[in-house]
């Protein structure tokens, strides 16, 4: 079995617990705009996953965009604030991630575009903490998961081989992207199971 020195982990509902009726909520009491209206309006045709996939390229460009589509106005903190609010952190996870530093190295890796790239020191601090340098956005590489792309890239960003390097998230087609590309991965379901996926491949 390959040593593991490199982990990549998602974001949402693996490190934080991710609510999307709640932004809907908080969104509908902000704009008198119907939640199911704005859900369909802003997530429901192709420019969310543009975005994930780097188009619009800019923080500001995407908050733009994302006010077009609410069809109403949104400025950067409000976003955030509202973002921060949809989310809450895991601690338990978290801290094993931070255990994990002392055998591997670690990154970041969400299905996100460039708006919440900008957005993690006010709505996900643990990461910038954590992750530093490596809390990245799909964006960034201009692909979105399961694109077994994005995995080797960002493998070859930081120096790793595939084959050195695990993969962490809920979504199991999201792992089986990483998987062709040769990393190893683990779909998470609870902090148990993740703990010994870690034990197995000794890196806790």
């Amino acid at each position: 079995m390959p040593s593991i020195r490199f982990v990549i982990f998602d974001m949402d509902q693996v490190l934080y617990d991710y609510k999307h009726p709640v932004r809907l909520k908080l969104l509908e009491e902000l704009t008198g705009r119907p939640a199911a209206e704005i859900d369909a309006a802003v997530w429901g045709g192709p420019h969310e996953d543009a975005a994930e996939a780097g188009t619009p390229d800019t923080a500001e460009g995407y908050l733009a965009q994302f006010a077009e589509l609410l069809d109403y106005p949104i400025d950067f903190d409000t976003w955030c604030d509202i973002r921060r609010k949809m989310m809450r952190a895991r601690p338990d996870v978290l801290d094993l991630v931070r255990q994990l530093k002392a055998t591997a190295d670690v990154a970041l890796l969400t299905n996100n575009g460039m708006m919440l790239k900008a957005a993690l020191p006010v709505c996900a601090p643990e990461t910038i903490e954590i992750f530093g340098e490596k809390a990245h956005v799909s964006a960034e590489f201009k692909l979105r998961k399961p694109d077994p792309a994005i995995y080797r890239s960002i493998c070859a960003h930081y120096g790793y081989a595939p084959e050195e390097t695990a993969f962490v998230d809920d979504k199991a087609e999201n792992v089986r992207g990483a998987e062709e590309a040769g990393l190893t991965g683990h779909v998470y379901t609870d902090v148990v199971a993740f703990r010994s996926f870690l034990s197995l491949h000794g890196l806790v």
